[in-house]
């Protein structure tokens, strides 16, 4: 019993058949928003610790949110921007400030 295995050629052309084209997922921004009530040193710790900035990158966004009314913390997927939405609002609401944080779309 013989098996017919395709031809270089043939096989090149299953191969090709199969590509997709990737789609990048959509970024959203998430941003502070400011409020009269929130302490700065709060806001430069939550950006530490979840946005993993430096302390003058957390310093320089915290007086941005202060001055500006927002700042951006980063850009992200949108999993993991709801993700850090939702880790500063649970933080904030635990620490009993009004500090607020949303995302939108980059």
């Amino acid at each position: 019993m013989t098996i017919d295995l395709p031809t270089l050629a043939a096989q090149e052309d299953i191969l090709t058949a199969r590509k997709t084209n990737l789609v990048h997922p959509s970024m959203y921004r998430v941003i502070l928003l400011n409020d009269d009530y929130t302490p700065m040193d709060f806001v430069v710790f939550v950006l530490e610790q979840f946005f993993d900035k430096s302390p003058d990158e957390a310093r320089a966004i915290m007086l941005e949110v202060h001055n500006r009314g927002s700042g951006v913390c980063g850009i992200f997927s949108y999993e993991i921007a709801e993700t850090k939405v939702g880790q500063v609002m649970d933080l904030a609401q635990k620490n009993q400030h009004p500090l607020q944080c949303t995302l939108e779309k980059a």
